[in-house]
């Protein structure tokens, strides 16, 4: 009887070693552990992720701890556990790895997103395949296309078995046709129209250029940021208590017709009682006050109210308070429809600028930087004079980009650092202008010019034009620091022989010799006061079939002029870019006058006019106007023809070849006068692809103008001489360098003005 409970003892003992670790009951201590069935993951990695080591003693119920932690990694798509004597074996199935990831049908997401966006979840080459995330990816790319409008889309995902225990995804997106609006429909409205205010949103009903813009294509950012504009249409008109109650958005069953319905209610209309200040007012009230532009008894208006809270944050910025808050809190009389407006002022810690940090300027010295900036170190922190640093820069032309940040310096409360960085495009440049015309044909001229010289913000000019009409040889200097307080000084060497008749001008030619010097003397930030002085030798030739003008004028000067000049020129620069501005303007005053004792003694003074403002992020207005006069004195009668005002072309009236506007001399060839007057206006924008968003500006224009002789017995300034013409443009700052087209249609124009319609430039860069 003995046998059979020893028989039984034995046969325990031998299940025990043999049946897996979950079945076996007691402890033992791990001695090893041994991994079976790895692949591609290393031992390692699986002992990293084990609840317990060698030398550990095992308990029953931790078993199941390890099988959950080896399974939580997703490494694995099954585990086991087996014990062997002391030893516990661990038996996987490794999950198989994404070979290849292909998407096919995808036009409105980029493929390089979506793949982006799937190695933000966790689906990426060479990563473990789950099952469970391609499932989830799925309804995050219905999502986004039902955010398009794209409810008809479909997506197929086909998973291919690969060898070396790989898989292959392939994900089909058929898009279909995005649901466009058939009706927006707003409920309550009782004192505004609804066309009043479907006006104020981007999406529409459709229009003639749906085709382009896409506002019929329902958007649920599109939709959220109409109820946003619609309710500040509401709030800037004084309904304080404005309510979107509810939107319904319907789709038809075809998935193509979407109908929209908006439940408001207005509320009443509330004024402004009294205005308050309120905080730590470290800025006098007088000084904050003044830009609060809010007057008593007016219509509550939030735009009017976040727009004084955000000039008194930069009033505060500039005064070294960079972390400055102040908010705007109203309180509410619903009884008489009235509400005070506090603004209370958390100035927070006075700032100071620790250091501040150049990068991206490999080229470029420091100090060229360093001296345009208007922040200084040590100095408290300014917010205006950080921006204006950085238009500064900008404007040096020596830059693609300039980004400015200005991080808290770590472990300080009341210190930040200013950081620069800089993308430098190439400092030379070789630019080249190319006109077409029936009667010329094309004609050709470069320079070429280094605006940063060996990195010192110096510029070295090497002018040079091989035209038909222009021989110019030309070497100029100039040095913008001069002396430390930015007095700038430049020498200028010229030559120039110019064939009048070959640029649609009268029948002669001229060669000038210039020497001069010029001083430039910083009055401020934007103004600058310009001084010239050159040495003239004017060499003049006429041919013999020459109008009776140009004979009249050699018989009594002759043909050799030596002149003195000397000019001044005001000129203030508020751009916040010399490429592309999209802020500010650039006016120029000047007069040149020829000194006494010159063989000849005139002057010539101008203003020139250039203005941008912005209209949204995506178009900017510009508008521009330039006038000139200039006339003789003492014994010189009237301004020489040759000094005169000629108008054509890129830089004055496009569509109409350069230099043939104005008065004609006896054969008929255009003369120039002795005034101008040119200006327009223009849209720009962006180009409608991201590619090309910072390189290419396009405008649709208007340009006026035309010269005039006065004061010499002829008919004068006369309105109904002006010239007019309407086109588009487009500036494409290219790898090449800089590309300018034209295409425009003259008006009022007469039998001697040279139309081209069509009308371009272009440059490179080294």
């Amino acid at each position: 009887m003995l046998l059979v409970p020893r028989l039984l003892a034995k046969l325990t003992l031998l299940c025990a070693l043999l049946v897996p670790l979950s079945a076996t009951a007691g402890s033992f201590v791990i001695q090893d552990i041994r991994v079976e069935g790895l692949q591609r993951i290393s031992a390692g990695t699986v002992f990293n992720y084990m609840p317990v080591t060698i030398g550990e003693r095992i308990q029953d119920e931790q078993t199941s701890d390890i099988i959950r932690a080896l399974y939580k990694t997703g490494f694995f798509k099954d585990v086991r556990l087996k014990r062997e004597n002391s030893i516990l074996v661990i038996t996987v199935q490794e999950r198989p790895a994404v070979a290849d990831i292909v998407f096919s049908g995808n036009e409105l997401l980029e493929t390089e997103q979506l793949l982006e966006a799937l190695k933000d979840i966790g689906l990426a080459k060479g990563r473990v395949f789950n099952r469970s995330i391609l499932d989830k990816i799925e309804q995050e790319l219905r999502r986004q296309y039902f955010s398009q409008g794209k409810y008809a889309v479909k997506l197929t995902s086909t998973v291919t078995p690969l060898e070396r225990n790989r898989v292959g995804i392939a994900i089909d997106i058929s898009e279909g046709r995005a649901a466009t609006i058939k009706n927006i429909n707003i409920v309550g409205n009782r004192s505004f129209d609804e066309d009043d205010l479907l006006d104020e949103f981007k999406l529409t009903t459709g229009g003639w250029l749906s085709f382009y813009t896409k506002d019929n294509q329902y958007s649920r950012q599109k939709l959220s940021g109409d109820l946003e504009t619609l309710r500040s249409y509401y709030l800037n008109r004084g309904y304080i208590n404005f309510k979107i109650d509810s939107t319904q958005v319907s789709i038809t069953p075809d998935k193509k017709d979407i109908y929209v319905t908006i439940n408001i209610t207005e509320g009443d209309v509330y004024r402004i009682s009294d205005i308050l200040l309120a905080g730590d007012l470290v800025v006098p009230k007088e000084e904050m006050f003044k830009l609060i532009h809010l007057t008593r008894g007016d219509v509550f208006s939030r735009k009017k109210v976040v727009g004084s809270s955000e000039r008194l944050n930069d009033l505060l910025g500039n005064h070294g308070y960079a972390f400055a808050n102040v908010n705007s809190i109203p309180e509410i009389d619903a009884e008489n429809k009235k509400v005070v407006i506090t603004y209370f002022v958390d100035p927070g810690k006075r700032v100071y600028v620790r250091r501040i940090n150049l990068r991206g300027n490999t080229r470029t010295r420091d100090r060229v930087l360093r001296r345009e900036m208007r922040q200084m170190e040590s100095a408290w922190f300014s917010a205006g004079q950080v921006s204006r640093s950085r238009d500064r820069l900008e404007r040096l032309s020596f830059f693609e980009n300039v980004t400015v940040e200005t991080p808290a310096v770590a472990g300080s409360t009341d210190q930040v650092d200013v950081n620069i960085t800089v993308e430098e495009r190439p400092a030379g440049n070789i630019m080249a202008g190319v006109g077409f015309s029936q009667n010329q044909g094309i004609t050709f001229n470069t320079s070429v010019s280094q605006n940063n010289f060996l990195g010192t913000g110096k510029r070295v000019t090497l002018g040079f034009n091989n035209s038909s009409a222009n021989t110019l040889y030309q070497v100029a200097y100039s040095n913008p620091y001069y002396t430390i307080d930015g007095i700038s000084r430049g020498f200028n060497l010229k030559y120039r022989q110019t064939e009048f008749d070959e640029l649609r001008s009268a029948n002669y030619s001229t060669d000038v010799m210039v020497a001069g010097v010029n001083f430039g003397i910083p009055i401020s930030d934007f103004d600058r006061l310009l001084f010239t002085f050159d040495i003239e030798s004017t060499d003049f030739n006429i041919a013999d079939d020459a109008s009776l003008e140009i004979k009249a004028f050699e018989a009594e000067h002759g043909t050799s002029m030596l002149d003195y000049k000397a000019g001044v020129n005001w000129v203030f620069d508020s751009r916040n870019s010399i490429m592309f501005p999209t802020r500010g303007g650039r006016q120029r005053m000047g007069a040149e006058i020829s000194l006494p004792g010159s063989d000849l003694e005139y002057y010539k003074i101008s203003y020139r006019h250039q203005r941008f403002l912005p209209l949204s992020n995506v178009f900017t207005l510009g508008v521009k106007g330039n006038i000139g006069y200039g006339d003789g004195y003492a014994g010189t009668e009237s301004l020489p023809f040759y000094e005169n005002f000629f108008a054509g072309g890129f830089r004055s009236m496009r569509g109409i070849a350069e230099n043939t506007m104005g008065p004609r001399d006896s054969k008929n060839d255009a003369l120039g006068g002795n005034m101008n007057l040119t200006g327009g206006a223009e849209i720009f924008f962006k180009a409608p692809f991201k590619v090309a968003d910072k390189s290419l500006r396009m405008s649709v224009f208007a340009d006026f103008g035309n010269v005039f002789n006065v004061d010499d017995g002829s008919e004068g300034f006369e309105p109904g001489e002006l010239r007019y013409s309407t086109g588009v443009s487009a500036v494409w700052a290219s790898p090449m360098g800089l590309l300018t087209f034209s295409l425009a249609q003259p008006f009022n124009t007469d039998s001697g003005d040279k139309i081209e319609n069509f009308q371009f430039s272009f440059g490179s860069s080294f």
